[in-house]
């Protein structure tokens, strides 16, 4: 499935901004990739240079991503504008503010947040018809899901050309009905990641052995086999059984968990910081992600087969 070539708009040069630049570039679209940052958009070459490299691509993609220093010149003219900014609900307010105004009165406006709602974005602006959440996972170039969430009675018409658009370019929208905090992927992976919080608080393991049980165990078969599949797979009796043992003792955390709270009051921030729920030595940080890409790089080619 292709799309006739459009002017995509992309806002943020960072970690998702220029996946995402990419993405539309490599499927023939003309990008205009805006950021208030000088070094960010003087990054973006390199970038967009290294996904062609890792992916097997030709290095001529670059060409088709102007670099913008003016919100207004990104938003002229284009079909679609993919805002990717930090996960900051009045600096994404003021962009789409900005958008608003500049960008085609017929244009979809799109946030990647990953657990804003998309109602508290759009609230009181006149294009909020327009505004829908495209949630790409990082990196957007790797990743094939996209969550699109529809704001019930509001942007329900800029759904379907939202996930035509996406589908055109290689990836897999799948449709959130509600406008829920985290959405569908995100209340997933944090109820995981709270329950392994309590799991460590409560001394029953530690941080080396949740990723263990989780990358060698059921995480293995997570990429063919859904939880929902799963629980049809065994049976809904046994699930129900199992349920009844394990649902009384799963973590009920109210907000924060006491144990991240501890960390970053010690000032672990994770690998940044060489410290977080495990401890990262000299290039241990960079040898994790040069795995995770390699894996995802090789599971993007073999789709593409």
């Amino acid at each position: 499935m292709t799309a006739p070539s459009q002017k995509i708009g992309v806002i943020g040069a960072g970690l998702m901004g220029h996946g995402i630049a990419w993405l539309f570039a490599a499927h023939g679209h003309d990008v205009a990739l805006y950021d208030p940052v000088p070094e960010a958009l003087a990054r973006a070459p390199e970038r967009l240079a290294a996904i062609s490299a890792l992916l097997g691509k030709a290095p001529d993609v670059a060409g088709r991503v102007a670099l913008c220093a003016d919100l207004a010149d990104a938003a002229s003219g284009t079909a679609f504008v993919f805002e990717a900014a930090p996960e900051k609900l009045p600096l994404k307010r003021e962009l789409f503010a900005a958008l608003e105004t500049h960008a085609p009165a017929d244009a979809i406006l799109a946030s990647n947040t990953s657990a804003l709602p998309i109602s508290a974005i759009s609230d009181g602006f006149r294009t909020r018809a327009r505004i829908v959440g495209t949630h790409f996972w990082n990196p957007p170039h790797l990743v094939p899901l996209v969550e699109v969430i529809e704001v019930e009675g509001v942007n329900g018409a800029a759904i379907a050309p939202t996930m035509a658009v996406l589908q055109s370019v290689g990836r897999h929208p799948v449709h959130v009905r509600k406008d829920v905090p985290g959405f569908i992927g995100n209340r997933l992976h944090h109820a995981l990641k709270r329950e392994a919080m309590a799991l460590i608080a409560d001394g029953v393991c530690d941080a080396e052995t949740i990723d263990d049980v989780v990358k060698l165990g059921f995480g293995r078969r997570m990429s063919v086999l859904g939880p929902m599949e799963q629980c049809d797979l065994v049976g809904l009796d046994l699930t129900a059984d199992i349920q009844a043992t394990i649902a009384p003792a799963l973590d009920r955390t109210e907000g924060v968990h006491p144990l991240l709270e501890a960390h970053l009051d010690a000032g672990h921030l994770g690998m940044r910081s060489g410290q977080g729920f495990r401890t990262w030595g000299p290039g241990e940080a960079d040898a994790v992600r040069e795995r995770l890409s390699r894996f995802l790089a090789e599971q993007a080619r073999s789709g593409e087969s």
